[in-house]
């Protein structure tokens, strides 16, 4: 399916009108199933669909690690639908998962709306720690290695983009894609399904701002460092606080601003 899809525009300059081609970032429903019975809706940009579920389910607890899943697949009739199933062991879920959750579209700038709160991730999640520092160079370098891996927003000016970096600033692996969540549950469901969650050796990089869904996706991938071009909002850094999570802003122009967690930042 294609992730661009061309457009024609008029372009207004210097008062004067021309038409010319463009193209636009697609943006598509995809279905995830449960033991196939509908979960949820997620507007996405297609392409990693697979991680995108994995990474969605693994933010909304449905499942904790690759173990718990037994099958992740497409539907063969729908490249829309993605139908998930878990283990024997865990399955009670499903109906715990299917019952809690509201009949509702999540839309490419959504993520959970608030259903989680901080009372009940302190429960689900402990805080991070471990000794992953990374040098201040290698922090205000990020968002630029970030940006040279996002081809669909050179066509399109349109998606948001989530990277994986070594403590080094080598990338790892990113995603693009309409909505800022899914970007960060492709790169996340990614790593889930290659069974190298928690990922306490990496640093996540994401390219607009910083809200508590988006510490809430690195909290449960074990995610210590969470950097962002933008700004983060009060609830982030509450979270990030709590969470144990280097959250650090605002990275432009070889500058930064440290919200919590400084220690792992060397000069």
């Amino acid at each position: 399916m294609e992730q661009a899809a061309p457009v024609e525009v008029i372009r207004v300059s210097g008062g004067e009108r021309t038409v010319a081609a463009d193209h636009a970032a697609t943006e598509e429903p995809m279905e995830v199933r449960l033991h196939d019975r509908p979960f949820a809706v997620i507007m996405r940009t297609p392409g990693a669909d697979l991680e995108l579920a994995a990474g969605f389910l693994l933010a909304e607890r449905v499942i904790t690690g690759p173990d718990d899943l037994a099958t992740i697949e497409h539907c063969a009739d729908n490249v829309n639908v993605v139908n998930v199933t878990l283990q024997d062991a865990v399955a009670a879920r499903v109906e715990r998962a299917l019952a809690e959750r509201r009949n509702v579209v999540a839309n490419a700038s959504c993520g959970l709306c608030g259903r989680v709160t901080i009372d009940s991730l302190r429960e689900a999640a402990a805080p991070l720690d471990g000794d992953l520092s990374l040098n201040a160079m290698v922090v205000a370098a990020l968002p630029s290695s970030l940006r040279a891996a996002q081809p669909l927003f050179d066509a399109t000016g349109g998606l948001h983009a989530a990277g994986l970096f070594r403590a080094t600033g080598e990338l790892l692996t990113s995603a693009e894609d309409v909505g800022r969540h899914n970007a960060v549950d492709k790169v996340v469901g990614r790593l889930l399904l290659r069974e190298a969650l928690p990922a306490s050796s990496v640093v996540l990089c994401v390219s607009g701002r910083t809200s508590f869904e988006i510490v809430q996706k690195a909290w449960f991938a074990g995610i210590p460092v969470l950097v962002a071009v933008s700004a983060p909002s009060s609830l982030a850094v509450s979270l990030a606080r709590e969470a144990g999570i280097t959250l650090v802003g605002f990275v432009r122009d070889g500058s930064f601003n440290i919200y919590s967690h400084e220690q792992r930042i060397t000069s």
